[in-house]
């Protein structure tokens, strides 16, 4: 990743900032941008991504970050509800992409990373709003990827299930729900910010140069083991 420009997009606590410290080691520009600011470009609202301001000429790699954790029955899901989790995990991706894109086509090896969830493979109560939003991410993913493709650039997507973040503190907030959520998982734990960030730049790097339209079922055995 030496002096390569990677935009990252809600990359200050979290997954976003096990990511930036992996890539800052290995000698990466970095342009961090988030909504709060703390250290990156403030973005106030998803329409702010129509305008990315100070973008590199060439990106070499792109990562959307941004999600929501909004668990709701279906019943209790407003119009708004179901609006704001497209605003934030799907529509906000489109804006950043489209602004990127001229800039990611100028690359010889440019890679995007988005983020699903292991609950559009695998149904899961109280989650139709991010499914939903998510269901939208990884189809974007495949569409983007075959289209993309002539110009080299790679899209792929990673559908992680729980993992240890401020975005899931009210899940993970006794240790008597630490333990039943590592539980359900097979491998006898839920997910850590390292975990995910191990696999973001594994995708942006060469060692995946021949990976495109991929969703990564990184879940700890969820979607696929009983």
């Amino acid at each position: 990743m030496q002096e390569k420009n990677i935009v990252i997009i809600g990359g200050n606590s979290g997954i976003g900032k096990a990511v930036v410290e992996q890539l800052e080691a290995q000698g990466a520009r970095l342009f961090l941008y988030s909504k709060s600011g703390d250290g990156t470009t403030e973005l106030d609202t998803a329409s702010d991504f129509d305008e990315i301001p100070n973008l590199p000429d060439t990106i070499d790699g792109l990562v959307y970050l941004p999600g929501t954790i909004n668990l709701k029955p279906f019943h209790r899901i407003s119009i708004a509800d179901f609006q704001q989790e497209l605003d934030i995990n799907f529509l906000g991706a489109v804006r950043v992409l489209q602004a990127c894109m001229k800039a990611l086509k100028k690359s010889t090896s440019p890679s995007v990373v988005l983020y699903s969830t292991v609950a559009v493979q695998t149904g899961m109560g109280f989650h139709a709003g991010i499914a939903a939003a998510k269901g939208a991410i990884e189809g974007l993913t495949r569409s983007l990827a075959a289209e993309w493709a002539p110009a080299k650039i790679r899209v792929n997507a990673i559908a992680p299930s729980l993992t240890d973040t401020p975005l899931a503190s009210t899940l993970l907030s006794t240790e008597d729900k630490k333990e039943a959520s590592n539980k359900r998982h097979p491998l006898g734990r839920i997910g850590s910010p390292e975990d995910i960030a191990n696999a973001t730049v594994f995708l942006l790097s060469e060692s995946s140069s021949w990976m495109t339209g991929q969703i990564i079922h990184l879940d700890g055995g969820m979607s696929n083991l009983k």
